[in-house]
């Protein structure tokens, strides 16, 4: 994975109401599981963003660098984040027409 561009990913959760603290712990740890597996950068940091776009409606928007895409492509294939993955998508839920987790790559941009 040396020498390969990192990707910046944004995870967008649509948080089930009641489940925000069950999800900030599966977020805390995929970001452990990711560092030990040698996935993500490890600067810029991994940043959480919480906010609601409604009474009860919260959301979790979760910033962090991939190594690389053969990190992305490992990541879609090992056990551990697969299991992390899948205990995730029953604490979010779709809203207003839009899925309850999306993951746009994004290019950083330093001010």
């Amino acid at each position: 994975m040396a020498g390969e561009a990192a990707e910046t990913v944004l995870c967008l959760h649509r948080v089930v109401e009641g489940k925000q603290d069950a999800l900030l712990e599966l977020c805390r740890e995929h970001d452990r599981v990711l560092r030990r597996l040698g996935l993500c950068r490890d600067e810029p940091a991994t940043t959480l963003y919480l906010g609601q776009d409604g009474p009860g409606r919260q959301f979790i928007v979760v910033a962090f660098d991939w190594k690389s895409a053969a990190a992305v492509e490992a990541a879609h294939h090992h056990p551990d984040v697969q299991k992390l993955w899948e205990a995730m998508a029953p604490l979010c839920e779709e809203r207003d027409g839009r899925p309850g987790m999306e993951f746009p790559h994004v290019q950083r941009i330093v001010l």
